[in-house]
């Protein structure tokens, strides 16, 4: 699906968000080990997609929406968030950092091409993108 507008964009990001933290409460319940950690990320995960929406919703006018500010293919940017039955616990950090760096690519590319027509959304867009950067040490200790 090709995302364009504002909207669509900022509902993907929510989908991208919801998905990746019900990821992290997976692998909570399926390894206890570091489950403060897990849960700490599905949270934070909860709160990305707090912020974008604040962020959209306090710019939000009809000029944004009737303009095409993005062309994304959420194909793209879709992540798998099965753990199955018999994956490792390295395994399932290692789905954990490739998932952040796909949702940090497309944050890094919405970003880019909001730039222009926004300014508020995509600088939070590379607000959370510097934050999940900030993830990707943390997940490579744990394998």
């Amino acid at each position: 699906m090709k995302l364009r507008t504002a909207s669509e964009t900022i509902s993907f990001v929510k989908a991208l968000e919801e998905q990746s933290a019900k990821f992290y409460e997976d692998i909570s319940q399926k390894y206890a080990k570091d489950e403060d950690l897990w849960l700490a990320l599905a949270k934070e995960n909860r709160r990305f997609a707090d912020q974008i929406q604040r962020a959209y919703y306090s710019v939000i006018t009809d000029a944004i929406e009737g303009c095409f500010a993005f062309d994304l293919e959420s194909e793209k940017h879709t992540i798998e968030t099965e753990i199955p039955e018999k994956a490792s616990y390295s395994d399932a950090v290692y789905k954990a950092l490739s998932m952040e760096e796909k949702i940090i690519g497309f944050y890094h590319t919405a970003a880019d091409q909001s730039m222009a027509l926004m300014a508020d959304v995509p600088r939070n867009f590379k607000m959370v993108a510097k934050k999940r950067s900030n993830r990707i040490d943390k997940l490579k200790a744990l394998s």
